[in-house]
């Protein structure tokens, strides 16, 4: 880490947000993974964002059912873009969204399990845990464990999850961060398959969200696409969710929109042809104006 100190004020929070986050500092503390500090170099501020719980079925505009995220929590969230700014960067690789989804897809039975508070399992070392205070309305705290909002924590968890399930990622289950897919293909080989992965989550202390895990089923979403036996589906949830963003009105927004729609594009006939109006808008000193061929209403 380069050093180059900062010390950040508080946020302001809502009177309703700070009971949450007076809430979630009570549990951090009990749990001992906070604790207070007033002598460090590093302070940054905070802010609290919702939480996706578990999946529930919903009704969408035409009455159709469609598995939803619910909001059953809150997050505190820790701007530490200065911190990070300066953090030497861990470059461990992710894997390949798409091959990964290729490689679990066409099996008959899965297991698809959900870490539990994930980072908070990492211990950080003690000399570093300074680094991470935060301040809010109730004073100073410093993580013991890694917090969300660190740059290097999903590098660092990644290489933590590879190390714990080693050679049986590819052979049984798929990891990607805290998505855990265990596959079998039959009920008997991946109920096999299954134990195996729990016993190895035992040895090591590996705690699972029991809400967000789902057993022995015959298809599940995986980072926003449908497995089954016959391949790989487009989430329902996520095009519903695509369908009903507004048009764009600037560059910058183009580009996000790009980001949501280009997840899909496997599933997309000439998908570049029906985004060209779109992508002609990104050319230097174009001028910006969304015509009704840039409409991707009528593409969806």
């Amino acid at each position: 880490m380069r050093c180059s100190h900062v010390r950040q004020p508080q946020w302001r929070l809502t009177p309703n947000l700070e009971v949450v986050f007076r809430v979630e500092i009570v549990k951090l503390m009990d749990a001992g993974i906070i604790f207070t500090i007033s002598d460090s170099e590093w302070v940054c501020p905070t802010q609290v964002v919702p939480k996706k719980g578990g999946m529930t079925m919903a009704p969408n505009e035409k009455n159709e059912l469609i598995p939803m995220h619910t909001v059953t929590r809150y997050r505190v969230f820790i701007e530490y873009r200065h911190l990070n700014d300066t953090t030497c960067k861990d470059h461990f690789p992710l894997p390949f969204i798409d091959q990964m989804l290729e490689r679990l897809a066409g099996h008959e039975f899965y297991c698809f399990l959900d870490g539990m508070s994930v980072y908070f399992q990492i211990p950080i070392a003690p000399e570093d845990q300074a680094k991470t205070t935060f301040t809010c309305p109730f004073g100073t705290f410093a993580y013991r464990r890694i917090p969300f909002g660190l740059c290097n924590a999903p590098a660092t968890f990644q290489r933590c999850m590879l190390a714990i399930f080693d050679r049986l990622v590819g052979e049984i289950v798929e990891v990607f961060m805290d998505d855990f897919s265990v596959y079998g293909d039959s009920f008997s080989h991946c109920l096999h398959n299954l134990e195996l992965i729990l016993k190895r989550c035992e040895e090591t202390n590996l705690a699972l969200s029991w809400e967000k895990c789902h057993f022995m089923v015959c298809e599940g979403i995986v980072l926003g696409h449908k497995i089954v036996k016959m391949g790989i589906e487009v989430d329902i949830s996520e095009i519903e969710t695509i369908s009903k963003l507004p048009p764009p009105t600037s560059v910058k927004g183009i580009h996000s929109f790009f980001g949501h729609a280009g997840f899909y594009r496997r599933f997309i006939k000439v998908f570049s042809k029906i985004a060209l109006p779109l992508t002609k808008l990104l050319k230097k000193d174009a001028l910006f104006l969304f015509t009704d061929a840039c409409s991707y209403h009528g593409h969806s």
